[in-house]
């Protein structure tokens, strides 16, 4: 098990900008990988509106289950290793693995046969080490829509935005705020939703 705060910073950006900085940072098609996050919540959105966010990441061939909530600074993050059975099980909307997601859970959600899966979203991601923090590349697909993504991930707020906001400045990548991934997918199944 892990718990961590998450302190990141993201900016989408438009596609020909996302291939100049791969260039820039010499990342080729070899140094993406894809992942693919499960999202899960109940009929009536409880763990969005408690502004909380449940996934499992397949990773070359790994699954990991982790619970984001909100914290002070950041986001905190509960995760644990899941078993390809255990990640099949909770995607077929079977057994919630014992553990501390599920005891963090336990203070948002009563009843855990309430949560269903309802969404994948794909990236193709690259990361590299940058002024301290981690620089992550994204490629996003969900729902008939594609994304690029650039994200930093810092250790402490006030430096971390900093050092964000002058790789922006420094590749004149104009600030177009990113909401996160689940929110994304969030925001366009609703819309998707709307115009049925």
């Amino acid at each position: 098990m892990s718990q961590e705060l998450e302190i990141e910073f993201k900016n989408i950006v438009s596609q020909t900008d996302f291939e100049r900085l791969a260039d820039a940072f010499h990342l080729g098609p070899e140094d993406f990988c894809l992942q693919h996050n499960h999202y899960f919540d109940t009929k009536s959105f409880l763990l969005k509106q408690a502004g909380c966010a449940l996934r499992i990441r397949e990773k070359n061939g790994d699954f990991e289950l982790t619970l984001k909530e909100p914290a002070k600074d950041g986001l905190l993050e509960t995760s644990q290793p899941l078993f390809r059975q255990e990640a099949e099980e909770l995607l077929a909307g079977e057994a919630f693995p014992d553990g501390p997601v599920k005891t963090a859970l336990s203070y948002v959600i009563t009843d855990l046969a309430e949560l269903k899966p309802f969404g994948t979203l794909s990236t193709k991601r690259a990361e590299i080490d940058y002024e301290g923090g981690l620089l992550v590349f994204d490629n996003s697909f969900y729902l008939g829509r594609e994304d690029f993504e650039i994200e930093y991930e810092a250790a402490e707020r006030k430096s971390g935005e900093e050092i964000f906001n002058n790789f922006l400045k420094s590749y004149q990548l104009p600030i177009r705020q990113a909401d996160n991934k689940v929110r994304r997918f969030y925001n366009e199944k609703l819309r998707q939703a709307a115009e049925d």
